[in-house]
C-alpha cells in the first residue's frame, strides 16, 4: 500500500476569511441569507448524518440504492482510470464506485476532495488500506472555486453526488458546471446525482422532520457564527422553516426570528437587527427534471450519455461527457 498524497489548497485561515466575508455580506443584505456550507462544523456534520437516517429523508438512501443497482453499468460506460469525488466527506457511497471500477479493471487512482483536511486524511487512509492497488491523492479545497487544483492525467470521471448541485442557484450552477468543463479534457466524464421534482407532500417533510433534527441542523449555522465570529445569537429564538418554491422548483430553508432582537457579531464589529417574524435564508435545495438538467449540462459543454432514475422517480444519476 502506498501512503495517500494530500494536497492542501485551503487552510483554516482561508475558511475563516471566507466565513467573515459571507457573514458580513449575508447579514447586511435584505433579505438576509447565509450559504449552507457553514452548517458543517463537527456538530453540523453529525446532525446531517442523523438526518440521512430519518424516515422522512429519502434522498440519501434513494441515491445509494440507485447507485448500487446501476454502478456496474456506470463502470462499463466510463472506463475511468481516475475517479475524482467532489465533497467526498466520509466517502461512504464511493466504495460502490470503487468496487465497480476496480472490478471493471480500469481504475488506477482515487482523488477525494473536501474542505476538511482532517476528514479527508482519515477517509484517504481508510481507502488506501482497503484498496491497496489504488493510488489515493486527496485534495483539500473548496470545489466552488479551486477546481483547477485537481490533478490531471489519465481518463477522469468527476463524481458529484448527494444532490449538492441543488444548493446552487442557477447562475452559480452554470458557473460551476462550466468550471468542471474547463478542467476536464474532451471525452472525460461527469457523474452527477440530482434530486428530482416530486410531490411537495413528500418533499417538504424531508427538510422538516417530525423529530426536529433538521431544525437543529438549520440553527447550527448560528452556533458556528457564535463560535467562529464571537456572535451572540440565541439559536432558540429562531424557528426552522422549510417551504417549497414552486416557481423556482426548490426547497428553501430559513430561520425565522421569534421576536425583535439585535445581534452583535463582535468578530466583524457588526450589529444586526432582526424584526419579529423576519426570515433569513440558509439553504436552497433545487430539484430537477431530466430534460431541463440535460439543457443545463449542454449549455456547460457536456453531452449526457446515460441517465438512471430510481423506481419512484425521486432521484437521478446522470453520466455526461465533456465535449
Amino acid at each position: 500500500m502506498t501512503a495517500p498524497l494530500l494536497d492542501i489548497h485551503l487552510t483554516d485561515d482561508d475558511l475563516t476569511t471566507a466565513l467573515r466575508t459571507d457573514a458580513r455580506t449575508g447579514l447586511s443584505a435584505d433579505p438576509k441569507s447565509l450559504p449552507p456550507k457553514w452548517f458543517y462544523d463537527a456538530r453540523g456534520s453529525e446532525l446531517f448524518e442523523r438526518i440521512t437516517e430519518l424516515p422522512e429523508y429519502y434522498p440519501t438512501r434513494t441515491e445509494r440504492a440507485l447507485l448500487a443497482r446501476v454502478v456496474g453499468e456506470i463502470a462499463a460506460a466510463a472506463h475511468a482510470q481516475v475517479l475524482v469525488e467532489l465533497g467526498s466527506g466520509s466517502a461512504a457511497k464511493t466504495r460502490l464506485l470503487l468496487d465497480a471500477l476496480t472490478a471493471e479493471g480500469s481504475l488506477k487512482t482515487y482523488v477525494p476532495q473536501d474542505v476538511s483536511a482532517s476528514a479527508l486524511r482519515g477517509a484517504a487512509d481508510e481507502i488506501a488500506a482497503e484498496y491497496p492497488n489504488l493510488s489515493v491523492h486527496g485534495v483539500v479545497s473548496d470545489f466552488t472555486d479551486t477546481l483547477h487544483n485537481l490533478p490531471r492525467g489519465g481518463r477522469r470521471m468527476i463524481a458529484f453526488l448527494g444532490g449538492t448541485l441543488g444548493n446552487l442557484v442557477p447562475a452559480e450552477r452554470a458557473a460551476f458546471l462550466a468550471g468542471i468543463n474547463e478542467v476536464l479534457e474532451p471525452g472525460e466524464l461527469l457523474l452527477l446525482g440530482t434530486g428530482l421534482v416530486i410531490d411537495p407532500a413528500i418533499l417538504v417533510p424531508a427538510y422538516d422532520d417530525a423529530a426536529g433534527v433538521t431544525a437543529e441542523f438549520n440553527r447550527n449555522v448560528l452556533h458556528v457564527l457564535n463560535n467562529r465570529l464571537d456572535a451572540d445569537f440565541d439559536p432558540e429564538k429562531f424557528d426552522h422553516v422549510a417551504v417549497w418554491d414552486a416557481e423556482n422548483e426548490w426547497i428553501e430553508m430559513r430561520l425565522r426570528a421569534t421576536e425583535a432582537m439585535t445581534v452583535t457579531v463582535a468578530g466583524l464589529n457588526l450589529t444586526v437587527d432582526f424584526a419579529a417574524g423576519e426570515e433569513m435564508r440558509t439553504e436552497i435545495s433545487a430539484k430537477f427534471r431530466p430534460e431541463s438538467l440535460a439543457v443545463e449540462l449542454g449549455e456547460a459543454g457536456f453531452t449526457p450519455t446515460h441517465t438512471w432514475i430510481d423506481p419512484d422517480d425521486r432521484f437521478a444519476l446522470t453520466l455526461a461527457e465533456r465535449r
